[in-house]
């Protein structure tokens, strides 16, 4: 039986490869990539004539079998994305399933990540954070999203177009205008720039065009105990605080969610006082 590779590739600068996944590329039967022509440019600058077979979100439910069927009768395979880590926000993940159920031998080549690439210089903390890939692209279902992971003690990893970035820094701005972010772009190519400030800072920049709106996008949102303030609701009741939120357009119960993780309260003693004054009140 063969072996499925998962094989890292550059995310920009194409000197960030190794030796072992230059040398597995080479070696293999076939190589399963997002898009050829992506994929070519890599195998001409290595010298790798290996055949190339489109593998991507399109066509991945009938590739599946026809890859695992190749597996099966002794064709050694390795899956690229266009760029880093297959799987990760990327096509491969029905694959490696299907590899398993049939005990085929799965062995990963370690490469580039965007994510971690930006957090390193980021200045935002490292040991503890959580990558969500792409957000929802409705801003009422990326609303959703941020405001569960923005309050949690972790560094958050987003990946994003250049398109929707302008709009996904205002959803962040809506949920905490004062947390600091990082925006990375243009990653290990001879325009790299990461940029670390407080949303707004980052918002303004992208007016100025200081920050262009080319290339893929990488947003690190820091975690919400590095830069908890509590100074700001110290005055407000419990009502006054959940009110705050909910004049955001947040739902009440996300909003008292929100004010227990604020005064590190739980989330049932702010219902109970909460629900209790408005009854009082009627």
């Amino acid at each position: 039986m063969a072996t499925l590779y998962l094989v890292g590739t550059p995310i920009g600068n194409l000197a960030d490869i190794t030796y072992r996944a230059v040398d597995t590329l080479k070696n293999v039967d076939v190589i399963a990539c997002e898009d050829t022509r992506v994929t070519k440019k890599l195998c001409n600058h290595y010298m790798i004539d290996t055949p190339l077979k489109s593998y991507h979100e399109h066509n991945k439910a009938q590739q599946t079998d026809y890859l695992i069927e190749q597996l099966l009768n002794d064709t050694n395979i390795a899956l690229v994305s266009d760029a880093g880590l297959p799987l990760i926000s990327d096509p491969g993940y029905e694959l490696v399933v299907a590899a398993r159920e049939h005990n085929i031998k799965i062995e990963t080549i370690p490469g580039p990540n965007a994510g971690l690439t930006a957090l390193m210089a980021s200045g935002l903390p490292s040991f503890v954070y959580t990558f969500i890939g792409f957000l929802p692209r409705k801003e009422k279902d990326k609303l959703q999203v941020l405001e569960t992971r923005m309050y949690e003690d972790s560094t958050v990893i987003l990946y994003e177009s250049p398109h929707r970035v302008t709009d996904t820094l205002k959803a962040i701005r809506k949920v905490d205008e004062c947390r600091r972010v990082t925006v990375g772009r243009e990653l290990t190519k001879k325009f790299e720039q990461i940029e670390t400030a407080t949303v707004n800072e980052i918002l303004v920049q992208i007016e100025a065009a200081t920050i262009p709106l080319k290339g893929e996008f990488v947003l690190l949102i820091e975690g919400a105990t590095a830069t908890q303030d509590t100074s700001w609701f110290e005055s407000m009741s419990i009502e006054e605080h959940v009110q705050y939120y909910t004049a955001q357009n947040m739902k009440p119960k996300a909003a008292i969610k929100r004010v227990a993780e604020d005064r590190q309260m739980k989330t049932n003693e702010v219902y109970d006082i909460y629900h209790n004054v408005n009854a009082d009140n009627q």
